[in-house]
């Protein structure tokens, strides 16, 4: 007959006897601490850098995009090439307004832009964007046609062209005061897209 032995608990469940709490650990707590710290300077590096979250305040863009709408928009584009006729973009404008512009670029710098009964000519070309509505008509006086967009800067109007503050109004808009370009609109999810690189 085999002698009885003895059996000893297990050196993990020692400390997690029922009845009983895990002891506090500043290990953990530092881990979490850590964590969010990281967290929180990728969302920076990412916010300042490379892409950022913004929500279209105007109904200058509509029916492209809405207000309300919020675009991913990309910081990086401009950084290996310049804007180009087409692109949307988020700037801040060269008035008072803090709150960032979003608008569709129709020409760079040198360009000459004109606006005849109601139509958009670059260079001497008629200009048709698909997604434009309403007529284009100069809106300011001191701002007149045809017009040479100064190198280093942009002209954009808003997709709807009686219900724009643009560069008919304030002229063109220098290169470094762009923020990025509009490259998707996520929200609302039933009208996700992707806009054309």
């Amino acid at each position: 007959m085999a002698a009885p032995q003895t059996v000893t608990q297990p050196e993990f469940d020692r400390s997690a006897a029922p009845g009983e709490e895990a002891p506090f650990s500043w290990r953990a707590v530092l881990e979490i601490v850590q964590a969010l710290a990281l967290a929180v300077v990728i969302s920076v590096v990412l916010n300042l850098f490379v892409v950022q979250v913004t929500e279209v305040r105007q109904r200058s863009m509509e029916t492209t995009l809405l207000q309300g709408d919020r675009v991913l928009v990309s910081k990086i584009d401009y950084r290996l090439a310049g804007p180009q006729r087409g692109d949307i973009v988020v700037f801040n404008p060269p008035t008072d307004s803090s709150i960032p512009y979003v608008k569709r670029v129709i020409a760079t710098g040198g360009q000459s832009i004109d606006l005849r009964d109601g139509r958009v000519y670059v260079d001497g070309a008629l200009v048709e964007v698909p997604q434009a509505r309403g007529l284009t008509q100069p809106e300011a006086p001191r701002i007149t046609f045809p017009f040479r967009v100064p190198a280093g800067e942009i002209f954009v109007l808003g997709d709807n062209r009686q219900s724009s503050s643009d560069s008919r109004f304030f002229g063109s808009v220098p290169v470094q005061n762009i923020i990025g370009k509009v490259t998707l609109r996520f929200w609302p999810l039933d009208r996700m897209i992707f806009f054309e690189w």
